[in-house]
């Protein structure tokens, strides 16, 4: 499937690539929009979130199992200190752990010194609880600014929050792994209260969006980035979702599944001709 495929080298033969990634956001960004209460006010929300840790994470886990994939799990440095068991537990099933804000900071609403704090927090959260410092980071709302971006590059961090390529790619010395708004659930699974401007969409729907997404991305030779939440996706229906669309892709003898820490080491690899480097636009 390479009638337009792309210039970007894959390992192995392979012609294009999936990445698996998990947000586990738990109930993060909900007290960090109601940080300036006491306590929240009401139950709906908080419980919808509450099923990741619960049940949705298990769930994951399970079918990424079935089909022998190993996933990445970005966790907020609270959420990992609130459950010392979770980031263990995720590497001894194969799976990697990346940063993801410490409380899931919005960044609009912090400074650029605030957001290296939390950082900094994170990362001695990570090292403590698995004995290494993570490889990758995503950004809470995928938003950064050019001086929070430039801090994940001291640190040697690849980063999964921006969309500006169709493959692995180098913006300002740091690695990105391009996501999509269309290979995301909580555009179409997530509702928490009565104010919501939309309904879900059925299972069936995201189902036939998602391998059209996949065919379309292979047969350019570009990484198909899914975005999961783990309160969201751990449930019954949108977990068969996951299921059938792994069957797919492992059905393709030339895709590589990989981790973010397997597609950033290999993109680092590459000798300088064959990677694609760019500046940001500047003012």
């Amino acid at each position: 499937m390479s009638e337009h495929a792309s210039m970007y080298p894959w390992p192995q033969g392979k012609t294009s690539a999936a990445f698996i990634s998990i947000d586990v956001d738990a109930d993060t960004p909900m007290l960090w929009r109601q940080r300036a209460a006491p306590q929240p006010k009401y139950l709906s929300e908080m419980e919808q979130r509450q099923y990741g840790l619960r049940a949705g994470i298990a769930n994951l886990v399970a079918v990424l199992g079935r089909h022998g994939v190993q996933a990445t799990f970005f966790v907020p440095g609270l959420v990992a200190a609130r459950n010392p068991e979770l980031l263990p537990g995720l590497l001894e099933n194969g799976h990697e752990v990346g940063l993801h804000g410490f409380a899931h900071e919005a960044t609009r609403d912090i400074s650029t010194s605030e957001f290296g704090e939390a950082l900094e927090r994170s990362l001695a959260v990570f090292v403590a609880q698995t004995g290494r410092k993570p490889d990758g980071f995503r950004a809470p709302g995928w938003e950064l600014t050019r001086d929070m971006h430039a801090l994940l590059g001291r640190h040697g961090l690849y980063d999964s929050s921006l969309a500006g390529h169709d493959h692995p790619y180098t913006l300002d010395g740091v690695t990105e792994l391009p996501i999509s708004w269309s290979r995301e659930d909580t555009t179409r699974f997530k509702i928490t209260g009565l104010d919501a401007r939309w309904a879900p969409t059925s299972p069936v729907v995201v189902l036939e969006e998602w391998l059209f997404d996949w065919e379309a991305c292979a047969q350019a030779g570009g990484l198909f980035t899914l975005t999961l939440h783990d309160w969201v996706s751990g449930r019954p229906a949108p977990l068969r979702v996951l299921d059938a669309l792994l069957a797919r892709i492992r059905q393709d003898e030339t895709a590589w599944i990989a981790t973010g820490a397997e597609l950033a080491a290999h993109d680092r690899r590459l000798p300088p001709d064959a990677r694609a480097s760019v500046v940001s636009t500047r003012d």
